[in-house]
């Protein structure tokens, strides 16, 4: 089977939604990171399935990467990589409030929440942005599709503008590494 013609137009399609990434709106969430860095606020990150991968490759990349040769760290927290926590959270309340729980155990005023979600609509996501909100807490949505609801409730959001899942979830990669290289090479 010649699978090129597909693979080629995957590529396409994705190299035209690179394009028209605003980046503007990645430019903002870098330095509220980087405020957030300086300032020695906690970060937590969180979604679901490969947004979860990659809420958790954005923690190791920043944790690590970017924070190695500086002097003031990221204080980047993944709440999908505490499965424990996640699974008796879900077991004994609800799977929409494994993100909100440990929030409600660390976040402060003034620490930032980031969402990741392909569709924008993750309840679970959702509620934990809302509990960042309604104590002071600054938002970050990541997305694709029409950004959901998370694009709508969000202090700051990068919207991926493609109905594409698989797509989605590679941009959003793109963006951890993006952010990384970026603010590793501007030491």
């Amino acid at each position: 089977m010649d699978y090129r013609v597909a693979l080629k137009k995957y590529l396409e399609e994705e190299i035209q939604v690179i394009q028209n990434l605003d980046l503007d709106a990645i430019n903002d969430v870098m330095n509220l990171l980087e405020k957030a860095r300086l300032e020695g606020r906690k970060i937590f990150i969180c979604g679901n399935g490969g947004s979860a991968a990659t809420a958790s490759h954005f923690a190791s990349d920043f944790n690590k990467g970017v924070s190695e040769n500086r002097n003031i760290k990221y204080d980047f927290e993944c709440l999908s990589d505490n499965v424990p926590m996640m699974m008796a959270v879900a077991n004994d309340i609800s799977y929409d409030e494994v993100f909100r729980m440990p929030l409600k155990n660390k976040m402060r005023a003034g620490d930032v929440f980031v969402g990741i979600s392909g569709s924008g609509n993750s309840k679970n996501v959702l509620n934990g942005m809302e509990y960042a909100r309604s104590i002071g807490g600054i938002t970050v949505a990541i997305v694709g599709y029409s950004g959901g609801r998370l694009k709508e409730m969000a202090d700051y959001c990068i919207h991926v503008n493609v109905n594409n899942m698989q797509m989605a979830e590679d941009l959003h990669m793109i963006m951890d590494h993006l952010m990384m290289f970026t603010l590793c090479s501007q030491k």
